[in-house]
């Protein structure tokens, strides 16, 4: 599971400044530590689909320390990162992986959109046409 550390401050203004260690681009703010927390979550999702984007390595996250505040990122969005960085690895672009599926190019860009809800047999095939297999597993929370 991605989980990528976070740092609270209290900002001027008694708004909680939120920045990631690993991802200078993404900070938001919150009223409380609830809310801070919530739209963590977008601005990492937003900041790592702009890595994407730009076809640049998506920044690994550090050791969340003890007692520490980090931001997990959802079963699908994990799922899309770790397509995106096996298609780098093997220097495999969009139009290749569509052609491997039989596909058209925007169910690709799809496949690979953070935003977007695709379904867990759509990355399972993704997956195999890249020889990997998505595998599955269940933590304790």
């Amino acid at each position: 599971m991605l989980r990528y550390p976070v740092l609270l401050k209290r900002d001027t203004n008694a708004t909680l400044l939120v920045t990631f260690p690993d991802v200078p681009e993404a900070v938001t703010f919150g009223e409380d530590q609830g809310e801070a927390l919530r739209r963590a979550l977008d601005v990492l999702e937003s900041s790592l689909s702009w890595y994407m984007s730009e076809r640049k390595p998506i920044p690994a996250p550090s050791p969340v320390r003890k007692k520490g505040c980090y931001v997990a990122l959802p079963a699908l969005t994990e799922a899309k990162i770790r397509l995106y960085e096996t298609m780098r690895a093997a220097r495999i672009s969009k139009g290749e992986l569509a052609r491997r599926l039989n596909c058209n190019l925007p169910q690709i860009d799809r496949l690979l959109d953070l935003s977007y809800g695709s379904r867990l047999e759509q990355m399972e095939a993704a997956f195999l046409a890249l020889g990997k297999r998505l595998a599955v597993s269940v933590e304790a929370a």
